[in-house]
């Protein structure tokens, strides 16, 4: 089975312009990793914003480069922070690509998981697909404090960042599926 949900771009994935970061099961279990997504996150940040230097005549550069920072460590970390909760241990490495378009900055996340947690997320993709976002948000805050799976995270990045999220499920011959979350975030 292959599954897309939301508006999933096949040349991202093969886009070899960006910097990529990967994290490999077989040398430390991704669950170990877990301390060091909030420095991962802030690399790509300090990355990218590399890219919107301050201008010391325009008092809003700071502040746009500031945002843009902010936005990139936030998303990134979430991203991560999913994929290392998620992963199947066994599993090929988990990656981060990020791109920089000219109107946007483009994040791909690739990870995999068992068919049953898979298939679980899908089913909350599939709701968020269809969802007003922010009644989701309310409802999710309602679901997490019974016991059950947030996604909080992923609903602030749409509220709170404005991205626009798309998913492509794979299943995988070993019985996992391969996930590729993609994140657009416009500039």
């Amino acid at each position: 089975m292959a599954e897309i949900v939301g508006e999933f771009s096949e040349a991202m994935v093969g886009v070899n312009d960006g910097l990529t970061l990967t994290f490999s099961a077989s040398s430390i279990p991704l669950k170990h990793r877990w301390r060091n997504n909030g420095l991962s996150a802030d690399f790509l940040a300090d990355y990218v914003t590399t890219f919107f230097p301050k201008d010391e005549a325009d008092p809003d550069s700071l502040s746009r480069q500031q945002g843009i920072r902010s936005a990139v460590s936030y998303i990134a970390n979430e991203l991560l922070e999913n994929a290392m909760k998620y992963s199947s241990v066994a599993a090929a490495p988990t990656t981060i690509k990020l791109v920089l378009a000219t109107d946007a900055i483009l994040f791909s996340e690739s990870n995999c998981t068992g068919a049953e947690r898979g298939a679980a997320f899908l089913a909350f993709v599939r709701e968020l697909a269809t969802s007003d976002p922010s009644d989701m948000y309310f409802r999710q805050i309602e679901r997490s404090g019974e016991g059950g799976g947030s996604g909080l995270g992923l609903l602030t990045m749409i509220n709170d960042y404005g991205a626009r999220l798309a998913w492509q499920f794979q299943d995988l011959q070993d019985g996992t599926m391969r996930i590729t979350t993609q994140v657009r975030l416009d500039i």
